[in-house]
C-alpha cells in the first residue's frame, strides 16, 4: 500500500514550525510522504540558523518568497509567507496531489500586519470552502469542539442561538459519528435554572432538536462547566462541545498540552494542525517539541484511512 501524501504548510518562519519539520522529517517519512510548502532558499536559510542539514528527501512544493528570517519577531513578510504556504497546501489537496493537510503555527498579529483579513487557519478555510468549518482540539483521550472561536468574550452570549447551535451540533455529529458529546453550559452552575442567566434554555432546546433528528440521545447537557472536566465526569466522555474558546481549551491544555492537536471538521479536505503557537521565545534555539506535530500527522493519516 502506498503511503499517504501530506501537504505541510510551514507556518511562521520566525517561529518553531520549520525546526519541528526539519528534525521530525525522518520519523514522519516512515509514516507518509510529506510535501513541505516552502522554497529551497528559505529552507536552507532556516536550516543554517538551526545548524542543521536539510534532509536529501525533504520534498518541497515551491512557494515564492525571499526575505530574512527574524527569529522570534512579528514580521509582515513572515506572516504573508505563512499564508502563501497554507494556500499552496490547500491547492495540493484540492488538486488531489495531497491526501491531507497539516499546518504549523501562524502568528495572527503577523497576518494582520501583512494586511490579511483572516483571524486564523479555520476562519480562512471556512471562507475559502464556504462551509461551516468546526474547530476541534484535543487528543484520543479528550476532544473539545468550539461553538464560538476567536471572538470577544462579551459577544459569546449573544452568539448562542438555538438554530445556530443545533446546526453546529448536527455538523459535529456528521463528522465524528455516533460518539456521545457533553455540551457545556455558558454560565456558572449552568445558569441555576435561569437564576444566573437564560442561555442554557437555548442550549437545552438545541439539544432536544438534535437528538430528535438523530433519533438517539448522543448530546447531553447543558453540563455545569466547572465539573465537566473533573476525572469522575470526564471518564464517561471523549468529546465535549464548549460555548467559547477558553472554556474548552484552558482545561484541555492543562491536561494534554503537549499531546493535543487541532482538527478542522465539516470540510471537503482533511486538515489537522499542531495545537500550539509559534513559540517565538524559543525559536531557533533547538528546544521545540514535536509531540503535537507527530500526533497531527498520525491523526491526518487516520482520517484518510
Amino acid at each position: 500500500m502506498s503511503k499517504a501524501k501530506i501537504a505541510i504548510s510551514v507556518g511562521d518562519l520566525n517561529g518553531v514550525g520549520i525546526e519541528i519539520a526539519l528534525k521530525s522529517h525522518e520519523e514522519v517519512s516512515k509514516l507518509c510522504e510529506p510535501i513541505y510548502c516552502i522554497n529551497s532558499s528559505l529552507t536552507l536559510q532556516a536550516a543554517n540558523l538551526l545548524s542543521m542539514n536539510v534532509p536529501g528527501s525533504f520534498t518541497t512544493s515551491h512557494v515564492d518568497g525571499n526575505f530574512s528570517i527574524k527569529a522570534g519577531e512579528v514580521d509582515q513578510d513572515a506572516g504573508r509567507y505563512s499564508y502563501d504556504s497554507f494556500m499552496r497546501a490547500i491547492e495540493l489537496c484540492e488538486s488531489k496531489n495531497a491526501d491531507a493537510l497539516v499546518t504549523m503555527p501562524i502568528h495572527k498579529e503577523a497576518w494582520k500586519s501583512a494586511g490579511l483579513e483572516f483571524v486564523g487557519h479555520t476562519d480562512l478555510l471556512r471562507q475559502h470552502f464556504k462551509e461551516d468549518a468546526i474547530m476541534m482540539l484535543g487528543c484520543r483521550e479528550m476532544y473539545v469542539a468550539l461553538f464560538t472561536e476567536h471572538i470577544p468574550l462579551r459577544d459569546v452570549a449573544n452568539s448562542i442561538e438555538t438554530e445556530k447551535l443545533a446546526k453546529f451540533l448536527l455538523d459535529l455529529h456528521k463528522s465524528i459519528g455516533k460518539h456521545k458529546v457533553a455540551v457545556l453550559g455558558l454560565n456558572p452552575h449552568a445558569g441555576d435554572n435561569g437564576v444566573l442567566g437564560d442561555e442554557e434554555k437555548k442550549i437545552e432546546q438545541a439539544l432536544e432538536i438534535v437528538n430528535s433528528i438523530i433519533g438517539e440521545e448522543l448530546f447531553f447537557g447543558p453540563v455545569v462547566p466547572d465539573i465537566a472536566f473533573t476525572p469522575g465526569f470526564r471518564k464517561n466522555y471523549q468529546y465535549f462541545a464548549a460555548m467559547y474558546h477558553d472554556q474548552g481549551l484552558a482545561p484541555l491544555k492543562a491536561l494534554y498540552f503537549d499531546e493535543s492537536i487541532n482538527v478542522s471538521l465539516n470540510l471537503p479536505i482533511i486538515r489537522t494542525s499542531v495545537d500550539h503557537g509559534t513559540a517565538f521565545d524559543i525559536a531557533y534555539k533547538g528546544k521545540a517539541k514535536n509531540l503535537s506535530y507527530m500526533n497531527a500527522i498520525k491523526s491526518a493519516i487516520d482520517f484518510i484511512n
